[in-house]
Formats: structure tokens, C-alpha cells, sequence
């Protein structure tokens, strides 16, 4: 029997969802829908002046990266604010990210030790917060931040394990964009370079024991104002 493979969306309707996706995750992650917040297609459809198919895409997309879900028969809405689920998220990466780490000091090359430290010095000398008011992290800063800790675990070499630290990512960024607002004295800088400097001296123990308590840092400045 001949498989019939699915056909590609057309090019324009790619693009235009690929529009509307960027444009919904950054109005989220600024904080422009509240947690709980209904996100409705055909309102979107309206506001972007696009079809419904290319909002439901978009919203899909936001579904598998944790910044929407799926309400049986009510849409889409962006996920409610709950210390159980960041407990959960952060109780997975706290499980996942400090394996890939050590795998990362064990089997990271001379090429992996430059992107670590090419990685941390980018997110250290690029602005976290925007003027003026400064309430949201820059795009640029969240980006540097998300290729520092890729980075740091790419050098386990194994793809499998890395789409699992990129769903769990995702599913996390907007709870940790949320804690930095929550724990304003927190130094993550200091974290970061403490981090980067036990990886690069090879010392697996000292880099996941930081990188346990970074997570755990980020889980219970949210959960501790949920309870």
C-alpha cells in the first residue's frame, strides 16, 4: 500500500502564521494577557487581519511550547498561573537538565568549552531589562539566556535528550520571566558565572549542584506567592 504523505501548507499561509505566532508569544510573554486569560481565534483572526486556520496554527504552535493550552470546547487561553504546575516544570528540568550537564563536562570538546564561554559572554554583557520602566526582560537578553543553557548541555550529543531540554524550555519561560519580578534581589548574573566557570573546569559535581539550585530559585519565587 502507497503511504500518502501530507501536504505542506502553502507558503503564504506559512508565513503568515509564522507572523501571527511571534507576534502572540511576545504579547504573552510581555504580560499583555493576563495568566487565565481566553485567547479567542476569531477575535485574533480579526485583530491580525488574518483567516481563522492561520490563528489556530499560531495557537497550536503556542500549545506545544507551553504558552497556551487547550480548553475542552472554549478555545484557547494562556495558561493559568498554578505552584503546582511550576512545581511540576521545575521538578522535570531539575531532573532532566542537571543529567545532560554532567554528560555535557564528560564528553564536551574543546569546540563545546568556546561556545560555553562565547554563550556566557554574550548573555553577560547584554541588558536584561528594557528603559524605562525595565518590567520585562528584552528579547535580546531572553535569547542569550536560552543559548547559554543550551549550550551548556549540547555537549552531551545526544538530539533526543536536547528536544526534551527544548520542551521543557518552553514550557518554563514564562514562568521564569514571571519570578524575576517576584525575587528582585536575586543575583542570576553571579549564578550564571558561577556556572559557567565550574562547567569549564570540569567540575561536574560543583556545576550541577549551581544548576539544581538556579532551578529551584526560579520554582520557589513563584510557587511561594501561590500557595
Amino acid at each position: 500500500m502507497t503511504r500518502t504523505m501530507p501536504t505542506p501548507p502553502p507558503p503564504a499561509k506559512q508565513m503568515l502564521s509564522e507572523q501571527v505566532h511571534t507576534q502572540l508569544r511576545t504579547a504573552i510573554m510581555r504580560g499583555r494577557y493576563a495568566p487565565g486569560d481566553a485567547l479567542k481565534p476569531q477575535d485574533l483572526a480579526g485583530q491580525y487581519g488574518v483567516s481563522l486556520a492561520v490563528v489556530r496554527e499560531a495557537l497550536v504552535r503556542l500549545v506545544g511550547e507551553g504558552l497556551a493550552e487547550r480548553l475542552t470546547n472554549r478555545g484557547f487561553a494562556v495558561p493559568a498561573v498554578s505552584a503546582h504546575r511550576w512545581q511540576q516544570i521545575g521538578e522535570a528540568r531539575r531532573t532532566i537538565e542537571p543529567v545532560l550537564l554532567r554528560m555535557s563536562i564528560e564528553r564536551g570538546d574543546l569546540d563545546w568549552e568556546s561556545a560555553v564561554r562565547a554563550a556566557h559572554h554574550r548573555l553577560a554583557r547584554t541588558p536584561a531589562f528594557s528603559p524605562p520602566d525595565g518590567q520585562y526582560y528584552t528579547e535580546e537578553w531572553a535569547e542569550a539566556h536560552r543559548t547559554f543553557h543550551r549550550t551548556l548541555v549540547q555537549g552531551c550529543a545526544n538530539p533526543v535528550l536536547l528536544e526534551t531540554f527544548d520542551r521543557l524550555w518552553d514550557a518554563s519561560e514564562l514562568a521564569r520571566r514571571l519570578s524575576a519580578h517576584r525575587n528582585p534581589e536575586r543575583d542570576g548574573s553571579d549564578e550564571h558565572r558561577r556556572l559557567e566557570e565550574a562547567a569549564l573546569a570540569r567540575d561536574a559535581d560543583t556545576a550541577v549542584a549551581i544548576l539544581t539550585r538556579h532551578l529551584t530559585l526560579t520554582t520557589d519565587a513563584l510557587t511561594e506567592h501561590e500557595e
